[in-house]
Parts: C-alpha cells; sequence; structure tokens
C-alpha cells in the first residue's frame, strides 16, 4: 500500500510579525496563523495519489501546540493520520534542526513511499528543509515539481521546473519532492471532511519519543544564527518624467549631469 506522508507548516497570516529580540526569531504564539500555500498544493498532490493508487496520507508538522488546527485542516481535505512533534526544546530551530527532527518524526511514521514538501516557506523563503530532509533520510529528491507522471514499481517520474522550460527525471522509491503552484488546485475541505478531522486525534511527539539527540535540536542544534533583524527603510518615491521619449531623454541627460554621473 502506497504511505505518502505530506510535511507541512504553520506561517503567520499577517505581514506584521513580532520578533523574539532575544532569540531573532518569530514570535508564533497568539499569531492569526495559516498552513504555508505552497504546502497546500503538497496535500492536494498526496491526496490525488492516495486516490489514484489506493494507500494513506500523513501529514507531519513541527511546532507549538496551536498547530493542531492547521494538521486538523489537512485531515478535513482528506488526510488519514496528522502527526505534531511538539517540544519546548525544539524551538528556535533553523532548517538544519527542522530537517533533522521532522526526519525523526517520518522515521517514527514507519515505512514510507514518497514525502512531499511545499518549494518553500512564505516566512523563511529559504527552500531548504526539503532538500536537507531528504539527505537526512538518506533519500534522493527532486525540486520544483510541477507534474508527477508516472508512480509505480519503486520508481517515480515527474516534471521539474527550471528556468525556461522543464526536466524530465525519474528516481527510485522511497524519494522526497518539493511540489510548485502549478501541480494542481487543492480542494477545499468537505462538511464530512471537517467532522471526520473533529474526531480525529493529533498525535503529539517530543524529544522523549522520537529518541532525538538534544544537541541536533532547537536553537542548540542549529548551525546559522540569525544575528540581526529589522525592517528596511521605506524608499523615496521616484519622479516620473513627462513628454514624448525625446524629451524624457534630455530630462534624464539633465538629471544624470547634475549628479555627476556623466
Amino acid at each position: 500500500m502506497l504511505h505518502v506522508v505530506v510535511c507541512i507548516k504553520q506561517v503567520p497570516e499577517i505581514t506584521e510579525v513580532s520578533i523574539d529580540r532575544r532569540t531573532n526569531t518569530l514570535v508564533r504564539e497568539g499569531v492569526p496563523s495559516i498552513i504555508n500555500p505552497f504546502d497546500m498544493y503538497a496535500i492536494e498532490e498526496g491526496l490525488r495519489l492516495k486516490e489514484a493508487h489506493g494507500g494513506t496520507v500523513s501529514v507531519i508538522s513541527m511546532g507549538p501546540p496551536q498547530v493542531e488546527s492547521s494538521l486538523k485542516e489537512a485531515v478535513a481535505m482528506g488526510a488519514d493520520r496528522a502527526v505534531l512533534l511538539s517540544d519546548s526544546r525544539f524551538a528556535g530551530a533553523d532548517t538544519l534542526a527542522t530537517a533533522y527532527t521532522l526526519a525523526q518524526g517520518i522515521r517514527r511514521l514507519g515505512q514510507f513511499d514518497l514525502v512531499i514538501c511545499g518549494k518553500q516557506a512564505i516566512d523563511g523563503d529559504t527552500g531548504q528543509v526539503g532538500p536537507g530532509l531528504a539527505e537526512e533520510l538518506g533519500i534522493p529528491h527532486v525540486t520544483y515539481v510541477r507534474r508527477i507522471r508516472e508512480l509505480g514499481d519503486g520508481m517515480l517520474r515527474v516534471e521539474r521546473m527550471v528556468e525556461g522550460g522543464w526536466e524530465l527525471i525519474s528516481t527510485t522509491l522511497p524519494a522526497l519532492i518539493s511540489v510548485v503552484k502549478d501541480i494542481n488546485e487543492p480542494r477545499l475541505p468537505s462538511l464530512k471532511g471537517i467532522m471526520r478531522a473533529k474526531r480525529t486525534p493529533v498525535t503529539v511527539w517530543g524529544l522523549e519519543e522520537l529518541g532525538c539527540d538534544p544537541q541536533r535540536v532547537g536553537l542548540t542544534g542549529s548551525a546559522t544564527e540569525v544575528v540581526r533583524i529589522w525592517t528596511p527603510e521605506p524608499r523615496e518615491s521616484g519622479e516620473l518624467l513627462q513628454g514624448d521619449p525625446e524629451q524624457q531623454a534630455r530630462q534624464l541627460v539633465e538629471r544624470l549631469r547634475g549628479l555627476g554621473v556623466i
């Protein structure tokens, strides 16, 4: 039976976020949150694979207790199982520590065929967790997947977006892919799904349950450190040159001369 694991992240719903000045990390507790938009496409693709091939879809996330609401939403869409990796010692993790912790959680889930991630999170924008997770699990990965062509007999064939076109890539299973929004259109939870999500418990695992090395999680296990976070100063508005192209060209030359550029 096909087992697809989908990794999701809960991100702030608002653009104005608070920063913990002690750790230089986002303050997530008490902040309105949503499932990372790119991860919605990962959930949908996992559900489509289950519908086409049979099997189960497990959704996993790392974060504070409030992430349960996002996991419940994934179950309402059709996921079979939801797992939250939550422990105060996981807080402040960079992409390396996050990948390690998620890998420990996926190992505890048992045998799997495919891990699906969104291409990146809208709060960090690094796109590093998916590839890092694949390395931790020791499996091949393909990023920027826009379509799954074939899946079966221990093989996966996908279309991967590249600048100016796409590549056709084949790999063995188990594997990990990160997907772009071109891959599908996420469904809305059905009323039946919402009711099922209310009855489906979210499994919560901490450091001890996962058997994590305490030196590899959270801030302690992070290889990178955020030294400073600040809001960029607003740029001054530009000047719109008037007249026809010839007049605009003359005005531009005058401005550049005034600045000593020419």
